[in-house]
């Protein structure tokens, strides 16, 4: 998994649409092929991702370039891959459920039907493979028909295991590890795994979305977020468990950002005007007043005035 963050220079590597040009790709091709990994990119300064210059000259510099590139990353429909593992479609589309063959991408056709795609040389390496044969030409064992009949549909499962992959292996730091597992848990999970709300919001900033089908609200973009989201149970729970796991690490790692504390003012303090006493501030004294009768003789000691 890529750990240095380090962003080159624009004139040592190049935009995605540029690179994918000079590599003789599609961008949808070009996309896989980082998927996949057959492309390295590094992070950009605004967040998007840009492919070095020597990795466009290592591509460039392999054997049949670019036809051998374009073999690699090569996604064919139900229909294309039945021909390509010499199969009928149906026994095709079978063996996709069953999760024999793994799609590695889907889009939403006009009539918003999930169309899955796998790589055309992943299926020619399972048709070669002798081990599989029955799977080909015979009939379908029991087991797996029955499977087959209850419902078993395993194509996006697969393909969630498989993007959460790429996710990882784009992944910079544990955060961004936390974000991809949880990119496939609905809110409601991540709530009850993430009380904290500064670390459900700080969760939120990595996680994300599914891939980008239809306008944000539309039932095409409602299918392709019911197609993110796990639903199995044991699959959820794996899930849970694995995002439980890479929290712990985040949260060494750099803990949630949180608001600083702001100063609490000082109570207000009445002053009093200390020219003013109040019965409070005087002190009691402890000696007795003279009784009356001694302030009385007192007076009659006192020698009065004789008129002249």
């Amino acid at each position: 998994m890529p750990t240095d963050t380090t962003t080159k220079p624009h004139h040592l590597s190049c935009a995605p649409s540029r690179a994918a040009r000079e590599l003789g790709l599609r961008r949808g091709e070009f996309d896989l092929a980082v998927h996949l990994g057959h492309i390295r990119t590094l992070p950009d300064e605004g967040g998007g991702r840009r492919v070095p210059r020597s990795e466009i000259d290592r591509l460039s510099a392999g054997e049949d370039f670019p036809d051998s590139l374009r073999r690699r990353v090569k996604a064919v429909g139900a229909t294309e891959g039945a021909a390509v593992m010499d199969v009928p479609p149906g026994r095709f589309t079978r063996l996709a459920r069953l999760g024999l063959v793994v799609p590695v991408t889907f889009y939403l056709n006009r009539y918003r039907t999930v169309v899955w795609q796998y790589l055309a040389e992943e299926l020619r390496q399972f048709a070669a493979d002798e081990k599989n044969s029955r799977l080909l030409k015979d009939r379908m064992p029991e087991g797996l028909r029955g499977q087959l009949e209850a419902g078993l549909d395993l194509r996006p499962r697969n393909w969630r295991g498989r993007h959460l992959g790429f996710l990882l292996r784009q992944a910079e730091d544990p955060w961004e590890q936390a974000g991809a597992v949880a990119a496939f848990l609905d809110p409601v999970q991540i709530a009850e795994l993430v009380p904290d709300p500064y670390e459900r919001s700080q969760l939120n900033r990595f996680r994300p979305g599914p891939p980008s089908h239809g306008a944000p609200g539309s039932p095409a973009a409602h299918l392709a977020e019911r197609i993110m989201t796990a639903d199995a149970p044991d699959e959820i729970g794996w899930l849970r468990a694995d995002l439980t796991r890479t929290l712990e690490e985040a949260r060494e790692h750099r803990p949630a950002p949180r608001p600083r504390p702001t100063a609490q003012p000082a109570p207000a303090v009445a002053h009093r005007d200390s020219s003013v006493e109040t019965s409070r501030d005087v002190p009691v004294s402890e000696e007795p007043l003279p009784p009356r009768k001694r302030l009385g003789w007192l007076r009659r000691g006192k020698p009065r005035p004789t008129t002249p």
